[in-house]
This record gives C-alpha cells, sequence and structure tokens, in this order.
C-alpha cells in the first residue's frame, strides 16, 4: 500500500491523538535498521521510545514469539500460568522484587504501583496517609490517575479534575520536598531519569536523601522504571546505579522487546499487601508476553548488553561533547547509558530531528530544545559514528 494512502486512511478512521505524524510508515526491521515502504533504509536511535532494547526482529525473540502463538496466546489469569510463574521467578531472583503483578503498559503498572502503596497504608489502619509526591516534570503515563502524578500541566489540564492525593515538587530540590512531605504522605515516586520530561538525572545524593527520609517517616519509595529499565542505563535496573533499593518499581517497554507487558515490582515490604479481587486484569501476564520478556531477559543477560549500554554511552557522549564543543549552540549533552538527550540553545531540536530523518537517521525531540535518543542495546560504534556523522552535517547546516 502507498504512503499516501495509508495518511488518507489514518486521518479518515484514526483518533487524532498524534497529529501529523513524521510522513513514513515501516515495512520491516532488522536490528537498528527500519525500512519504509519505499525500500529506503533508517537507523532507529529511539527503539521504539526504548521499547526494541534487542532491536528490531531479534532472531530468538522472533522463534519464541512463534513457537509460543502456535501453543497458546492467551488464557485467563483463572488458571496458572507456567510463563507467568517463570518470569516473576526470574525478575524477583534479578533484582530487589520479592512479588511481580504483570500488566499490559507503564501506565498500567504505575498506576497498580501507586494502588499498592495506597492500600498498604490503609491495611495497616491509616486511612488519612494516601498522598503521593512525585517531581515536577515527571511523567507517569496517561490514566486519569497516572496523569495526576505526573508533574506537568500540560498533559493534566484537559482532564482535570484528576485523581487528588498528589503533589509535585522541583527535581532536586530538598527544602521543596521536605515541606511536601506530611503525615498523609504514603509515598514518594521518582523517575531516575525524567524521560519525557527532558532526559534529566536525578543527583545520587537527593536520590540517597529520599531513602532515608522514607525509612524514617515510613513512606514508600516507588520508582519508575519503566523507560529506565533492563539495562539502558548500564545497569539492569537504574536503582544499581544509584545503590538504593525502593520499596516498588515498574517495569515495561524494553520488558517484552516491543510485546506490550508492563509490571509492578514489590520488595519484601508490600509484596503480600494485594488479596485476591484488589487487583487484576484479563490480558496482564498472558502467556506470548511473559514467553516474550523471558526471551528479553536472557539475551541482555546472556549478551551483557547492560555492560554494552555503558560502553556505547561513553563513546556516545564523549563524541557528543567533541560537537559540543564544536558548535556554541550545545548547551549540554546529559543522560546515562544509552538514555542521552542533548539540550540546544536555538529553539531547533525539531528541525535537527527532521533533518536527521531525511538522512535516515530516527532521533526524538522534546519541546523545542532538547533532543532525545534511546538507540537499542545493541548499537554499535559504528552506528554511532554515522549518527555523529549526521549531526556534525545538520548542525553545521544551522550555523
Amino acid at each position: 500500500m502507498e504512503l499516501d494512502k495509508i495518511i488518507q486512511l489514518d486521518k479518515m478512521y484514526y483518533m487524532n491523538t498524534f497529529g501529523d505524524r513524521v510522513p513514513v510508515c515501516f515495512e520491516y526491521g532488522k536490528g537498528i535498521n527500519l525500512w519504509d515502504t519505499k525500500g529506503k533504509m533508517y537507523y532507529d536511535f529511539m527503539a521504539g521510545i526504548a521499547v526494541n532494547a534487542l532491536g528490531h526482529s531479534h532472531p530468538s525473540l522472533v522463534a519464541t514469539i512463534k513457537e509460543q502463538a502456535e501453543k497458546l496466546i492467551h488464557c485467563s489469569n483463572y488458571y496458572y500460568i507456567k510463563q507467568q510463574a517463570l518470569l516473576a521467578e526470574k525478575l524477583a531472583g534479578i533484582s530487589c522484587a520479592k512479588r511481580v503483578f504483570f500488566a499490559n503498559s507503564g501506565a498500567e503498572a504505575n498506576e497498580g504501583a501507586i494502588k499498592l502503596a495506597k492500600l498498604y497504608y490503609k491495611k495497616k489502619g491509616f486511612e488519612d496517609k494516601y498522598e503521593i509526591i512525585t517531581l515536577k516534570n515527571s511523567f507517569h503515563g496517561r490514566t486519569l490517575t497516572t496523569l495526576a502524578a505526573t508533574g506537568q500541566e500540560k498533559y493534566q489540564k484537559p482532564f482535570t479534575p484528576l485523581t487528588p492525593g498528589f503533589k509535585s515538587v522541583p527535581i532536586d530540590d530538598w527544602s521543596a520536598l521536605k515541606e511536601a512531605v506530611n503525615e498523609k504522605t504514603c509515598a514518594i515516586m521518582l523517575e531516575l531519569i525524567q524521560g519525557e520530561g527532558g532526559v534529566n538525572p536525578v543527583d545520587f545524593d537527593y536520590v540517597a536523601a529520599v531513602r532515608e527520609l522514607c525509612n524514617e517517616l515510613d513512606i514508600l519509595l516507588i520508582f519508575d522504571e519503566i523507560q529506565t529499565g533492563m539495562g539502558r542505563t548500564g545497569k539492569m535496573f537504574a536503582y544499581e546505579q544509584y545503590e538504593v533499593e525502593p520499596d516498588i518499581f515498574t517495569l515495561a517497554k524494553a520488558l517484552g522487546g516491543g510485546i506490550p507487558i508492563g509490571a509492578v515490582c514489590a520488595g519484601e515490604k508490600v509484596a503480600d499487601t494485594f488479596a485476591p479481587g484488589e487487583h487484576g486484569s484479563t490480558f496482564g501476564g498472558n502467556p506470548l508476553a511473559c514467553a516474550a520478556a523471558l526471551t528479553v531477559i536472557d539475551e541482555i543477560i546472556k549478551n551483557k548488553l547492560y555492560e554494552n549500554a555503558e560502553k556505547m554511552g561513553i563513546y556516545f557522549v564523549t563524541k557528543l561533547n567533541d560537537l559540543k564543543n564544536k558548535y556554541p549552540f550545545i548547551i549540554e549533552i546529559r543522560g546515562m547509558g544509552l538514555m542521552i538527550g542533548i539540550e540546544l540553545e536555538n529553539g531547533k531540536a525539531a528541525l535537527v530531528k527532521e533533518k536527521c530523518f531525511e538522512n535516515g537517521y530516527l532521533i526524538g525531540n522534546i519541546g523545542t530544545n532538547i533532543i532525545r535518543m534511546l538507540p537499542p542495546l545493541i548499537v554499535t560504534k559504528e552506528d554511532i559514528d554515522g549518527m555523529i556523522e549526521t549531526f556534525d552535517k545538520v548542525f553545521g547546516s544551522l550555523n
């Protein structure tokens, strides 16, 4: 089907939640590359927004999906599911979690984490301990409750009134956090690196101090690892970089390698909070999604892709800093591992994205000043060199 026809059908029948998309439709992918309907090849430095950790059409993942689909795609959670049990065991074995619940997305996982935190204190008899503090510029999802948790008014405004009980404070502002905490606070919820907020890593000392505060005041600490989890920062989970364990953390995106799945991962303190009937999902933890996630985890661990993320991230940032020295309109290079942001002073992030696209490289932008990159964990020095060459060409055209 021709691209013009695809665009026509989209504009006629699909709800216009994404506006005017990038004018391309991809037919197939392999590794870091995608090919469009006209056969043009692209380098994918967004990985489906941190989803395709193994790259596109990874042979082991494709084989697992085929094999599982031929056996059993879905069955009700009324019955025991082998792949679900194995995946829960696997995640508990490689993290600080004791028990896991599976959802279908990051927003669902965060919703589950919020419910778990509130229920924990309600069952302890603290009916008024229900408030959750998040950070400004955070992003936790698009359900009504995760929107309330999200510290960005532009996402919230169309849907007010939102779920009550949420406050947001500036990132790394210790006095603002201390002022926001009170006897009603049940949890503090953080992205260790804000993704949609501009690729903003939270300060290491701040995170350590938040953990101490939570311990002191009996407050739960929740880490939203939807984007940072599964090896992206150079460790399997970003909390390992910070050497701070949460009471609850959430996963999605890369966990299924492209198959929808989310996870609420609960530490020992809260692991036994949910009772039968207090939470659930029709599709969450289905055999196909769990089989895919098991393969993703196995491939990341077997091939030490978190180590590649760390090494390639350092290499990438070094090369980007060389460009920063060359082009004064580059303000800052920031991030961790293969979660990287470039802040520009000229308000031309969208133009840079467009020009990179024309040159066969897919990147993202946040607002007018920030370029975002989340390449697959399999990215090589040669791939990065090509991206740097393209940036050099594009940045040079802006002078």
